[in-house]
């Protein structure tokens, strides 16, 4: 009988591959549902639908009178397409309101919301236990939505920009001051020591190094909180606030439909402008 070595090292070789691979533990299997694990989203998504029941049924449309004049919306559409220069001058006049509310708006929030973010930032709180209670009340600002603010200024201080401003204000510093003490606090710790190394005091430590790195998260928080005031302040004009949400509101209500599609225009296209400056700051600064 014919002896061939290195055939038998070859099939020696094999065996020993797959015995090797035979007694390789199989990697645990991965539970896709578990009733346990899963409950808190079965919760969450009955909540919803209950919830949504709850909505439908004390809202108490009806549906089928919806259903009729739905058609009318694309009617009404193609009537505001029709655009009309009626009273231009007072829709530009009420446009630039609406611009100055959300920009004077931004500059009040942003100075009160870097004072507000430096004091309620852990690492240079000039007393720790003022970071939660800062932190809490601008919370509690945020938690109310910026039209109850704008109703509750117009309530004591009469309809006009005033009111605008100052009720736009309450939200966007909330806003500032939670976004502006986490930027604050991710500086390093390193770079605050050195410069209380050199006997600086807690303003000159703010302004030479917290407030140098974090510039650039600064611009683009603000950028992007612009944005948001002038969605904001074309809305408010509708109750009282001044600005071009007056005008659009007012056009539609004595169905000059025209008038009212141009001012949405304008609207539309400052926006744009806006969310494309926006868009180029963020990436620039990398946020």
């Amino acid at each position: 009988m014919y002896y061939d070595e290195s055939n038998f090292n070859l099939m020696l070789e094999q065996s020993l591959v797959q015995a090797r691979y035979e007694q390789k533990p199989r990697p645990p299997k991965i539970p896709v549902a578990r009733l346990k694990r899963d409950l808190p989203i079965h919760v969450f998504l009955i909540s919803l639908a209950a919830l949504t029941l709850l909505s439908l049924a004390l809202l108490d449309a009806d549906w089928h009178k919806l259903i009729q004049r739905f058609p009318r919306l694309g009617q009404v559409f193609l009537d505001m397409a029709r655009f009309s220069a009626e009273r231009f001058s007072l829709t530009l006049l009420t446009f630039t309101e609406t611009v100055a509310v959300a920009a004077l708006a931004l500059i009040y929030s942003l100075a009160l919301g870097l004072a507000l973010g430096a004091l309620a930032a852990e690492n240079i709180s000039p007393w720790k236990p003022l970071s939660p209670i800062i932190k809490s009340f601008l919370a509690f600002i945020r938690a109310v939505p910026t039209p109850v603010w704008v109703l509750l200024v117009l309530a004591s201080m009469g309809f006009g920009m005033a009111s605008g401003i100052m009720g736009l204000s309450f939200h966007a510093t909330a806003f500032f001051g939670m976004v502006f003490a986490q930027l604050f606090e991710e500086v390093p710790g390193e770079a605050i020591e050195a410069v209380r190394a050199t006997g600086a005091n807690r303003a000159q430590v703010f302004f030479g190094a917290v407030l140098p790195s974090s510039l650039s998260g600064i611009i683009a928080w603000t950028a992007l909180r612009f944005e948001t005031n002038y969605q904001e302040a074309a809305i408010l004009g509708m109750v009282g606030a001044g600005g071009i949400g007056y005008t659009i509101m007012a056009a539609m209500n004595s169905y000059k439909l025209g008038r009212a599609g141009l001012a949405v225009l304008i609207v539309f296209v400052f926006a744009l402008g806006i969310e494309l400056l926006s868009t180029a700051i963020k990436q620039r600064v990398k946020i």
